[in-house]
């Protein structure tokens, strides 16, 4: 068994007597208690990593270990300028995918096996919700175009379908999107992009397939247009592969007013031919 969060890591300091001898001993006994409590819910149920399962150290913070984030593989250099993909100084064939309104897309690692799937599937498939900070500090750092980071206006997530959301209890690419958020000051929009239908799931699907799955599987709802019309979003998913569901989505925000699209994801998958 593994534990998320640490106990007493936010225990209130009592107000009493801030700069007496009394208030520094009871604020001494607190904090002692604190570590008491952490140190025997440590020896009782450790902290795992989320994504290799070694005991996590006492200074580590979040739920994927040093040497996890530190094996993710980033994708080579050099890369296309526009989508960020590898080219192995070839012009770029990713590209191709990409709707003509698209500005940008950046990914931060490889995510078709090793640490950068196994760091995915505890966020998306076993429930560890907060694995998403650590991928979201690492999508902040994320090199862009001048004109992106000047123009973008918000964070839009890739919605789940409704019976998705309920089996998985969240949205994972929302809680990408929120963490990202934070850390470069964009607000996150919601709810200008929502689901149609649900979909099967695109893991195993070849391109033609991904792209007849999610044709027509997303819509903006009522109202969004005002907001949309002539915005710069940055459209956030876990990875992208054939990039056809952010594609997708892309076309339902630009219908709707939207007048540049970006995208960025934590993973990518490779194509036939990509240098690994």
């Amino acid at each position: 068994m593994m534990r998320t969060d640490p106990v007493g890591a936010d225990v209130p300091i009592p107000p009493l007597s801030a700069r007496g001898a009394p208030g520094r001993v009871v604020r001494l006994a607190v904090r002692a208690g604190a570590r008491l409590g952490r140190d025997l819910l440590d020896l009782a149920l450790p902290r795992c990593c989320a994504s290799c399962d070694a005991l996590l150290g006492e200074r580590e913070a979040g739920l994927v270990c040093g040497p996890c984030w530190a094996r993710l593989v980033p994708l080579p250099h050099p890369r296309c300028e526009r989508c960020g993909h590898p080219t192995g100084g070839a012009p770029c064939r990713w590209c191709a995918q990409l709707p003509a309104y698209v500005r940008a897309v950046r990914s931060v690692c490889w995510a078709h096996r090793g640490t950068g799937r196994a760091v995915v599937h505890a966020l998306k498939y076993h429930g560890w919700e907060r694995v998403a900070d650590g991928m979201a500090e690492r999508m902040a750092r994320l090199s862009w175009p001048a004109d992106v980071v000047g123009e973008r206006r918000a964070l839009v997530p890739v919605p789940l379908a409704a019976s998705r959301l309920r089996e998985r209890g969240f949205n994972q690419s929302e809680r990408l999107a929120r963490a990202l958020g934070a850390r470069l000051a964009l607000p996150v929009w919601a709810d200008v992009l929502e689901r149609s239908r649900a979909t099967h799931t695109q893991t195993r699907l070849t391109p033609e397939q991904r792209l007849s799955n999610v044709s027509g599987a997303f819509h903006a709802p009522a109202g969004a247009a005002t907001r949309l019309r002539g915005a710069h979003l940055l459209l956030v998913d876990d990875v992208v592969t054939t990039a056809a569901t952010l594609n997708a989505c892309a076309a339902t925000l630009f219908g709707a007013g939207a007048r540049i699209i970006s995208y960025v994801t934590f993973g990518r998958a490779p194509g036939p031919g990509d240098r690994i």
